[in-house]
């Protein structure tokens, strides 16, 4: 290893996936392990936060063990140590960040606090070489929906939100309401393929004052109605076409106010992310809209659009090299605002 490589053992626990990873210099993946719990809250339809806690203390010594293994280092070696800590489930978020703490302390490593969503964005630096900012990123995933500028590394200005559910919500409650169970969003993906996504019109929110801001609570109970409606009159439904419907229409309102920010800055690079971000409708979607407007299009692989330690890694290398450093204060903060240091 170089002198002036950095090397940051990364650490992940949001929501129901334990995550630990060693990342050189925020590009290149030394180790990238994940312990997931889909397994154990599929039982309930959903991530019970208090199980999801009790699971990362369980699980958070051996898999940090194991990445180090796997990237060949000792803690020795690592540069500092990178921890998401928020936004998430608080619960599941404090374990990780005590952990790092722990670590920071014992071996007087610096000790670099990421955002999540952060993270996300920066899992397109390890795929992708020659992207650097700026670009434009659009963030979906279960618990968020952003459209976001990415002026510098760390610096991002937020020009859309969703107003209500994010996507990736919707998605999950779409699915369980067919029957599809949980995680919605890839067994919606699966379904829709074998469906007419323009059998069943549903509506797009426009939010007036907000041409960027999204909004997906609509389409949710317009599904919802339907199903209704058919089970009242006893007309059976066509899952596949009303799944592929109903992804039609989310994959059109964030393709369309993602287009229309290129259009408007006359953006030449645009990044996708988070856990919807695998989505294959979507990728589809956003990689011809790109390719019909001469733009750059970035995605990582579907394994880096879920949550995972590799991005974190990325982020807080980033991070580190700005000159981000925190105390053995840090805290979990589960609604941390992209942009915000705490």
């Amino acid at each position: 290893m170089a002198k002036e490589d950095v090397l940051i053992l990364a650490i992940e626990s949001s929501c129901d996936e334990t995550a630990a990873a060693v990342v050189k210099n925020g590009r290149e993946v030394l180790s990238n392990v994940i312990n997931t719990q889909i397994d154990i809250h599929t039982l309930y339809g959903g991530v019970v936060p208090e199980i999801a806690s009790r699971k990362h203390i369980e699980n958070i010594n051996p898999v940090i063990e194991k990445a180090l293994t796997d990237a060949n280092v000792t803690l020795d070696d690592i540069t500092a140590i990178g921890v998401t800590y928020g936004p998430g489930l608080v619960g599941a978020l404090l374990v990780g960040v005590a952990e790092a703490k722990a670590i920071a302390f014992a071996t007087k490593k610096p000790l670099v606090g990421v955002h999540h969503i952060e993270g996300h964005i920066s899992a397109n630096y390890v795929e992708n070489p020659t992207l650097e900012p700026p670009f434009a990123a659009l963030v979906v995933s279960g618990g968020h929906t952003h459209l976001v500028m990415v002026n510098d590394y760390g610096k991002y200005e937020i020009i859309g939100r969703t107003r209500d559910d994010a996507a990736g919500e919707a998605f999950d409650k779409v699915a369980r309401a067919v029957g599809l169970g949980y995680p919605g969003g890839p067994k919606v993906d699966k379904l829709a393929k074998e469906g007419n996504p323009h059998a069943i019109k549903f509506p797009q929110a426009h939010v007036d004052d907000s041409p960027y801001d999204f909004s997906f609570s609509g389409i949710k109970s317009a599904v919802l109605n339907y199903i209704n409606e058919c089970e009242m009159k006893k007309i059976e439904i066509n899952k596949a076409n009303l799944v592929a419907s109903f992804q039609n229409a989310v994959v059109e309102a964030l393709v369309s106010r993602a287009m229309r920010l290129v259009d408007e800055r006359k953006i030449k690079k645009l990044a996708i992310a988070g856990g919807v971000a695998s989505n294959s409708a979507l990728r589809a979607a956003m990689q011809e809209a790109c390719a019909e407007r001469n733009v750059e299009f970035y995605s990582p692989s579907p394994k880096l659009c879920t949550d995972n330690a590799v991005m974190i890694g990325s982020a807080a290398y980033y991070d580190y090299c700005n000159g981000v450093r925190h105390g053995y204060d840090l805290n979990a903060v589960p609604n941390l605002k992209l942009g915000e240091r705490i």
